[in-house]
């Protein structure tokens, strides 16, 4: 008899460091499992495994690798990774994160997916949120940190799993889901899909992993949505500029940025929302969120009351503090069309200028989206671009931070390359001034400009 993925007992993850895999190993910890793992560095996430009892090696330990029964690893991890490679050699049981995912959430009785190319971290909160003000207990898995969480993970009972579904080289296509949101369908992971058009394909694989009673609620304002068979499953749609089953009229903003709308359930009066976030594209995430809690009988009080006391998720347009009186956000957008829901945020709050400090992630996406991310970037009043951060990538296209600068100076010449943190650090001590705005902005290790800043606004009040 096969055995199941969730019978092995010692279990090693490469990787360990990462949103999803810190969180399985906590929930493994958690079952009674004996857990390692390793990571190339050091970080939050690694600490507090070791401090709950979870043995990690920083750097590479193939002797820890021998004692598993079951090896799980990242989609980012090479071939010939050197604890890997050793698994494989003494027939160890290897398998890829989502594969192990898609097996470990059969045990709960509702899996809800959320995927989309923009928003599944903020939406998954939102989402998770309300479940948990309405007393459901769900078990929940996020990309990003949840303050209500107090983390990217939660463990709850065996009947919701809340998890952030990610499309990026078909992951969400090993889950099992009841229910799905699709946020929006967008031209990300190119060094994977190739074209949106695969990438539409794969979302359509995804739309058919639903069981004909499962629910489904997609942005029917997103045309490469609305090219997709929904199918004949319950399916809702939101939108603001659609006539959909949920749609947003009347949007107001605070001076802080903070939206107020009127919302209409198939053309009737619903209610009108507060948000505790800034930003159009979070109207949208809000109303995906109840759209799905509506289908499971959440009383519309009990949405309202989570979504106006949600205040983000770590490092999504998350404000920081300030530095002699400029503001500070830190923000995870990494692809143009976020970086324009940036914008669009910043646009909403009263300030004097702003500062966007960009790092591209990874050298696929910056060479396949060079001239959008300069048409995007040089919105912003002043543009400091640092060095590309590679993540998994060797820098086979030869793209350069210069050609990302020399593209934005043709329309807004305020724009430099500032290769390091510290040294991006000594020039905005030098140039900005109160009431100015600060945006670190990237999938990177961007935010270490804003921590450095802090830190010496912190050591000047002592």
């Amino acid at each position: 008899m096969k055995k199941e993925l969730t019978e092995y007992h010692n279990i090693h993850l490469i990787g360990i460091g990462g949103a999803s895999m810190y969180a399985i190993a906590a929930m493994l910890k958690n079952d009674g499992k004996i857990v390692t793992g390793s990571d190339m560095q050091e970080s939050d996430n690694t600490k507090y495994l070791e401090s709950i009892g979870i043995s990690v090696k920083i750097g590479h330990d193939s002797e820890v690798v021998k004692n598993a029964d079951l090896v799980i690893y990242t989609a980012a991890i090479s071939e010939d990774d050197p604890e890997l490679v050793c698994a494989k050699n003494h027939g160890i049981k290897c398998v890829e994160r989502a594969i192990f995912l898609g097996e470990y959430t059969k045990q709960y009785e509702n899996l809800i997916c959320v995927s989309g190319t923009h928003g599944k971290s903020t939406t998954t909160s939102m989402v998770a949120s309300v479940f948990l003000e309405a007393g459901l207990n769900p078990t929940i898995n996020i990309g990003a940190s949840l303050k209500k969480i107090n983390g990217n993970y939660y463990i709850g009972g065996k009947k919701y799993f809340i998890l952030e579904a990610c499309e990026y080289v078909d992951s969400f296509l090993h889950f099992h889901p009841t229910s799905e949101i699709i946020l929006n369908i967008d031209d990300d992971h190119l060094d994977y899909f190739k074209t949106v058009e695969n990438t539409k394909k794969s979302f359509q694989k995804y739309i058919d992993l639903l069981p004909e009673d499962g629910y489904l609620v997609v942005n029917i304002d997103d045309e490469n949505i609305g090219d997709l068979n929904l199918g004949k499953r319950n399916t809702l749609t939101y939108g603001i500029d659609t006539n959909a089953n949920l749609v947003a009229k009347n949007i107001k903003y605070s001076t802080l940025g903070f939206p107020t709308f009127d919302v209409y359930y198939d053309d009737e009066y619903f209610d009108t929302f507060t948000l505790g976030v800034l930003g159009r594209h979070n109207i949208m995430n809000a109303l995906a969120t109840t759209l799905m809690c509506m289908n499971y009988h959440i009383d519309k009080e009990i949405i309202k009351k989570a979504l106006k006391e949600f205040n983000g998720v770590g490092r999504r347009f998350e404000y920081l503090g300030e530095y002699r009186g400029a503001h500070i956000f830190d923000d995870f957008a990494h692809h143009p069309t976020e970086i324009l829901s940036t914008y669009h945020s910043s646009k909403s709050i009263e300030h004097r200028e702003t500062w966007a400090v960009f790092q591209s992630h990874t050298y696929s996406r910056t060479y396949e989206h060079l001239h959008e991310f300069a048409q995007v970037l040089s919105k912003f009043d002043h543009v400091i671009i640092c060095d590309i951060y590679p993540a998994r990538e060797t820098n086979i296209w030869n793209v350069k931070e210069d050609a990302l600068v020399e593209l934005i100076s043709k329309k807004n010449p305020r724009v430099k390359h500032i290769p390091t943190y510290d040294e991006i650090a000594l020039y905005l001590k030098e140039h900005v001034q109160p009431n100015d705005l600060i945006l670190t902005i990237g999938a990177g290790p961007v935010n270490k400009v804003a921590k450095i800043l802090l830190e010496d606004e912190k050591n000047a009040e002592l």
